[in-house]
């Protein structure tokens, strides 16, 4: 197959299921935390928000574990007994207050529901933290099914997550697409598996440059999705639905 031909059956060929990743892909994560952390801070009479979000960046305990705040408060003799508890209540609900869907995302999913792809989740968050996130944003409904972390144990660039998910939709990979914000634990893995990828560079903040990201498909909006779906029909259906 030459590489035009190849081309045009990545925009054409049918597609059974989409798989999309959740946080910063959906809504904006990064920037829920950030105002979570100045919440804490405040409450703690501190103004240094970003320097308590870097401890959930770069830190040994993990992107969303609250133990980053007591290094923090340890860090800088602030007493923990008590005042710990109720930072990680502030920093909860701020965070779960904060997360808004991006601009057409509600819109696009309704399209995407309509055309009759099948729909699945793939993050690494826990399926109560995933389920709290998508009912604020009003997108639970539109997904058939969600992998997280506490169902498979492993988390993305492994295949295993997108695996499980390509079974709960009953499709193979070259049925799939994979939309997501991260080049190394969405695109990557799912280049490697044969899953056709969109990258959400608009949901992107740490990537050092974000051009030349080696996915089949690019989007600055999550409606322009849609403009990628247009040639592509859902497998199964007549032809001309």
């Amino acid at each position: 197959m030459s590489k035009e031909s190849f081309q045009e059956d990545i925009r054409t060929r049918p597609a059974r299921a989409l798989l999309f990743d959740m946080d910063n892909t959906l809504f904006d994560l990064v920037g829920a935390q950030i105002a979570a952390c100045e919440s804490v801070v405040r409450h703690l009479g501190y103004d240094d928000g970003d320097d308590l979000f870097l401890y959930f960046l770069n830190g040994s305990h993990g992107f969303e574990s609250t133990e980053n705040i007591r290094q923090y408060m340890e860090e800088r003799r602030i007493p923990t007994n008590g005042m710990y508890e109720q930072a990680c209540r502030i920093y909860a609900s701020e965070k779960l207050r904060n997360v808004t869907p991006y601009p057409g995302v509600a819109k696009t999913l309704a399209a995407v529901r309509e055309r009759g792809y099948t729909m699945a989740l793939v993050t690494d968050a826990e399926h109560p933290d995933a389920r709290l996130r998508l009912d604020k944003c009003g997108l639970t409904r539109f997904f058939d099914c969600m992998v997280t972390y506490d169902k498979v144990g492993v988390k993305k660039p492994a295949p295993d997550p997108f695996l499980a998910a390509l079974r709960a939709v009953d499709a193979r990979p070259h049925e799939a697409l994979f939309i997501g914000d991260s080049p190394r634990r969405d695109i990557e893995p799912c280049n490697k598996l044969g899953i056709r990828t969109v990258y959400a560079r608009y949901g992107d903040r740490f990537s050092k440059t974000r051009d030349n990201i080696a996915a089949d498909f690019v989007i600055d909006r999550m409606d322009e999705l849609l403009r990628i779906l247009a040639p592509i029909p859902v497998a199964g259906s007549p032809p001309g639905t």
